[in-house]
Formats: C-alpha cells, sequence, structure tokens
C-alpha cells in the first residue's frame, strides 16, 4: 500500500501529517482531561479516591483545593475554616494517603501512628463516623478515645495491636497516656480539629503535655474557625515553620450584600428593632439573626419581643448545649422567625437559610462585623432564592462550562505558536554560580527588614478575639493573678480550680488522678503482660522452680502476716475501719470479761 506522500495526484487536505505535528482526532474519540481542581489530579492513590468516590464527592471545596496540595507535601499547616466547609476532609485525606506510603509501615508495638484531637464527643465521633467511609478501602484501623466510656475498654483497644488512627478528646487521650505509659513515638501525623474551641474549654495545658511527648519530626496540621492569641502563641511553639492557609472571601464581604446604618438615640434604640423587624420580616425574608453584646442583652431582648408578639429563641455561651441545641433547632426548622445570638455563641453555626443580620450592638473591631455578616447558604438550603438559583446553574452550566473550554484551548493554541516561534532563537546563558560565588546579600536580609511573607505576619492579620458575653468570663478574661512565693511569679488565682496536680517530665501539671494504677490493676485481672519497648516479653512457658511450690498453710500464713503487717503500718483509716476495729476490741474484751467472770463463780462456789 503506498503512502499518501507517494500518490500522483496531489490532494489538498490529505497530506500525511508530520511526526511533531498533534493529529486533530474526532472528539469522540479523545479523551476527557482530567480537571484540574477534581481530586484525581491531587495525586492520591486508588484505595482512598474510591473511597472519595464511594463518599459521593466529585469536586472540592476551596478550602479543601488550597490545603490537600500542601499538606500532601509534609507541612505544617494552620488552616481558617468554618463549619461545613468540608475541613474534616482536609485532614482526613492527608491521613490516609501518608499512612500508605510503605516508608511509614507500622512497627511491632507500635500500630498508632496518627492522631486526631476534637473538642466534644460528638464532634470525635462524627470524625471517626468520616475516616471509616472514607479509609474503607485501605486497611486502616480505627478507634475514639472519649471520656464518659469504660476506661477498662479503651485499655484493651490500646493494649496490644494498637489502631492505625485514634481520634480522641485531650483529657481522656492524656489519661491514657500517663496510667498505660503510652509511647507515642511513632505517630507521623497529629490534627487539632477546632482548636480555637479546645483552648476555650480549658485544654491548653494539657494539649501541650500531649505535644511534648510526640516526636518532633511529626506533621502538625491545626483546623479553626477563629485565631485568637492564645492559639497564635501555641502555634508558633508547636508548629515549625506552619503554612497559614485562609480563604480572602472569608474576609471580604460580597458585592450583593445591601448594607444599612440607623442612628438612633440610646433610649428609641428597643423601638427601632421592634420596627425594622416588623419592616423585614416578610413571606419572602421570614428569618433574621439579631446579635446582642451580651447574654443579659440577649434575655432582654427575647422578653421584649415576647411581648411584642414576635417569635424568638436565643443562644449565649454559658446555656445548657441541650437547651442550646433546641433553640437553633427550632430556628433551622423555621419554628420561629428570630434568633437572637451573642459573638461567642454563633461562631461555628450552620445555618441552612440566612435573610437578614441585625447588629443590635455594634461590634468593637472590623473583623468582627465581618464575622458576624458572611454565615453562607448551605447545600441543605431550600429558600425559593437558592432553588430559582439551582435551577438556572443546571440550565446554562453546561453550556458556561462549554465556552470557558474553548476559550482555553483557543489560549493554548496560541501559547504553542508563540512558544515554537521562540524555540529557533538561542538562549542566552545566564550567569553560574559556582563554589566560589559570594551573594551580595544575605540569604535572610527579607526577614530581617521586616518583609518577609511568613506564619507570624499572616497570624497577626488573622487574628480574633471574640469578647466574653457574660460578667464571670469577661473576669476570667482579665487575667487575674496574684504573687506566689513558690513559684516565684505571678499566677491565675486558683487555676486548678482545687484539684490535685502532679507536673510531669515535661515541666507541664495534669490532675494528679491520671495517674491512679488502674491499668495495672487490670493488667493483674485480664491476666496481660507488659508489652514494653524496653524490655522483652518475659517467656511464660517455662518450668517453675521446686521452691516455688509451697502448701497451702505456708501461702495462708504469709497473707495473714501481710495483712497484720499493713494494719499496723496504716496511718490514716477511713471510717468503716474505724468502727469495725473498735467493734472487733470490744468482741475481745467481752470475751474476757466474761470468762473472768466464769472464773470468779467457779472460786466461790
Amino acid at each position: 500500500m503506498l503512502k499518501p506522500k507517494e500518490l500522483d495526484d496531489h490532494l489538498p487536505g490529505f497530506d500525511a501529517p508530520k511526526a511533531d505535528e498533534p493529529q486533530n482526532e474526532p472528539k469522540n474519540n479523545q479523551k476527557k482531561k482530567k480537571s484540574s481542581g477534581a481530586f484525581q489530579s491531587m495525586g492520591l492513590s486508588f484505595p482512598v479516591l474510591k473511597g472519595i468516590t464511594k463518599r459521593g464527592y466529585k469536586q472540592p471545596t476551596p478550602i479543601q483545593r488550597k490545603t490537600i496540595p500542601i499538606a500532601l507535601t509534609g507541612k505544617d499547616v494552620v488552616a481558617m475554616a468554618r463549619t461545613g466547609s468540608g475541613k474534616t476532609a482536609c485532614f482526613v485525606l492527608p491521613i490516609l494517603e501518608k499512612l500508605l506510603v510503605p516508608n511509614n509501615k507500622p512497627t511491632p508495638g507500635k500500630n498508632l501512628r496518627a492522631l486526631i484531637l476534637s473538642p466534644t464527643r460528638e464532634l470525635a465521633l462524627q470524625t471517626l463516623r468520616f475516616v471509616r467511609e472514607l479509609g474503607k478501602f485501605t486497611g486502616l484501623t480505627s478507634a475514639a478515645i472519649l471520656g464518659g466510656e469504660s476506661i477498662e475498654q479503651q485499655f484493651n483497644v490500646m493494649s496490644g495491636s494498637s489502631p492505625d488512627i485514634v481520634v480522641a478528646t485531650p483529657g481522656r487521650f492524656l489519661h491514657i497516656c500517663i496510667e498505660m505509659c503510652l509511647k507515642l513515638d511513632n505517630i507521623k501525623i497529629v490534627v487539632f480539629d477546632e482548636a480555637d474551641r479546645l483552648f476555650e474549654l480549658g485544654f491548653g495545658e494539657q494539649l501541650q503535655e500531649i505535644c511534648a511527648r510526640l516526636p518532633s519530626s511529626r506533621q502538625t496540621l491545626l483546623f479553626s474557625a477563629t485565631l485568637p492569641k492564645m492559639l497564635v502563641e501555641f502555634a508558633r511553639a508547636g508548629l515549625s515553620d506552619p503554612t497559614l492557609i485562609r480563604l480572602d472571601v472569608d474576609w471580604k464581604l460580597p458585592s450583593t450584600l445591601w448594607l444599612g446604618w440607623i442612628s438612633v438615640r440610646a433610649e428609641l434604640k428597643t423601638a427601632a428593632l421592634l420596627i425594622l423587624l416588623d419592616k423585614v420580616l416578610t413571606p419572602t425574608t421570614p428569618q433574621a439573626v439579631v446579635f446582642a453584646a451580651t447574654k443579659h442583652h440577649v434575655e432582654y431582648l427575647h422578653l421584649i419581643l415576647q411581648q411584642a408578639g414576635i417569635s424568638s429563641t436565643y443562644a449565649y455561651s454559658g446555656l445548657d448545649p441541650s437547651a442550646r441545641k433546641i433553640a437553633l433547632g427550632r430556628f433551622t426548622n423555621k419554628k420561629c422567625s428570630v434568633l437572637i445570638v451573642t459573638d461567642v455563641a454563633a461562631r461555628g453555626l450552620d445555618l441552612p437559610a440566612l435573610d437578614t443580620v441585625i447588629n443590635y450592638n455594634f461590634p468593637a473591631k472590623p473583623k468582627l462585623f465581618v464575622h458576624r455578616t458572611i454565615l453562607e447558604l448551605s447545600a441543605k438550603n431550600d429558600s425559593p432564592m437558592y432553588l430559582a438559583m439551582k435551577a438556572k446553574k443546571l440550565a446554562h452550566g453546561r453550556t458556561v462550562e462549554k465556552t470557558r473550554q474553548n476559550k482555553k484551548l483557543q489560549a493554548e493554541g496560541k501559547l504553542d505558536d508563540i512558544v515554537t516561534a521562540v524555540k529557533s532563537k538561542k538562549k542566552k546563558k545566564g550567569p553560574v554560580r559556582d563554589e566560589n560565588y559570594i551573594p551580595h546579600q544575605a540569604s535572610d536580609q527579607h526577614t530581617e527588614t521586616g518583609m518577609a511573607v511568613n506564619f507570624s505576619a499572616g497570624a497577626e492579620h488573622a487574628q480574633l478575639e471574640l469578647r466574653a458575653d457574660s460578667g464571670d468570663a469577661e473576669r476570667a478574661q482579665r487575667n487575674v493573678m496574684r504573687w506566689d512565693r513558690k513559684r516565684k511569679k505571678m499566677v491565675h488565682v486558683d487555676p486548678d480550680g482545687g484539684r490535685k496536680m502532679i507536673r510531669t517530665e515535661s515541666g507541664f501539671r495534669v490532675p494528679a488522678s491520671f495517674r491512679s494504677g488502674r491499668f495495672d490493676d487490670w493488667k493483674k485481672r485480664n491476666l496481660a503482660h507488659d508489652h514494653s519497648d524496653d524490655e522483652p516479653q518475659a517467656q511464660t512457658n517455662k518450668r517453675k522452680p521446686a521452691s516455688e511450690f509451697r502448701p497451702h498453710w505456708v501461702k495462708h500464713n504469709e497473707r495473714v502476716a501481710k495483712k497484720a503487717a499493713e494494719s499496723k503500718s496504716r496511718e490514716f483509716r477511713d471510717k468503716q475501719q474505724i468502727v469495725k476495729e473498735r467493734m472487733r476490741k470490744d468482741k475481745i474484751k467481752q470475751k474476757l470479761k466474761f470468762k473472768g467472770n466464769k472464773k470468779k463463780n467457779k472460786r466461790k462456789k
């Protein structure tokens, strides 16, 4: 068969293509390119991608698109993400990917390789469920160590072959570590989920103690909705050159948002709020959120709205968790029209629809104003505006995407033409810097002059302090301190709440009840062996020497002598022991008295 070039008649458009020219194949035969923002382009392994597909995820969220590639490189990350933004996948996917690497295989007795710390039991259980769903095809094991559950069952989980991933609350996990003398040398990655909430609940010193027990080569991921000063200091001390990730949309108001300023006298403020709510609450916009400064303002406004006939509910930080959950459920299910909250209580709220935000007390800082305003819509929203925009996007989405792809292909074609034209020109050789080259400026010049973009500079702009919404909490924020003669420094007044504390090897103070010997008792009851890393496991199949075989009466006498020695050496006894001892002595006296009376009667006779 002749080649096209050897044909006698030249047909335009039917010449043989050159070797360096790409052939124009039909569109049906061309494979679709993976979109740049998809999970496939992040370099994830097949078992992880299979779990993502099974879960139903197709496109990553903005925070996932920015965080996951950096976390996969092994860098420490401080990410600011709100509830409902997809932050859980930001640390679950890197954990699964890192533990599947052959270099990170578990060693005997050191199976625990990833640790996730959550502030509450509910969030920890939710995270554990998510880890098991995404890691379904990876073969990795996971478990939860939570407070309020049987500690003996947790001893059973952590002894022997411990799980690969542990989701825990800080208090109970530190208790397990101290009680079992647990070694965390093999942990590759640790995650602090909702870190600002962890510090609000008073886990700061326990987190520092856990970090002191972790290896220095670990990777640390820290996720938080806000960035208070205490958290910034913890990140500087516990993380090595972290990367701060935050979305610019979190600090910018959308252009479609209508802002209004109403200036009234202080005594007319409440009346203006009632008139404003009367105008704002319409059938198209049936709900509104009102921000107040303290819990007293919240309760006052709730009573006023009740008297005015406007259905409302409220939430603040000191409210009982169950009552807070009921109140938010009423507003979410549209059982009431107005939700009155404080800044602290509103942090982390996931509201399905939000029409109006009213600031009864104006925030003290611009960041707080943005923080109050940018409560975004979630995918569960069923408002008419959201449904209309969703239908419009489905109708025109394909056309818009096709136009974007055509523009991209045209731009790539122009770029190829430019590259081929430039290829013919010879490139100039740049300056060669050999071993004898001396730079004219220091490598850290930008850092010295304060022009470098690092974590400290980014954290300073992102730092946000929420004001307390009650008098007690505000007084606690003022750091009431006194001079301690023993420590020779200023300390908080009763920082431990009357609990007995002990100082660990790393210098941090933990409750004394964490080392109670319960694990040793559990081992004796269950005949468990001490799998220590320093001492080899003792062989149990050796024959006992003849000296260990003793009659039962010898053992009985030893036990009696031991009890007698213990009773003599006891300095402190409880009430029952004292009463029992007195009754025993009275009984002996009665017997002796009875015997003495018998002897006297015999002599008289």
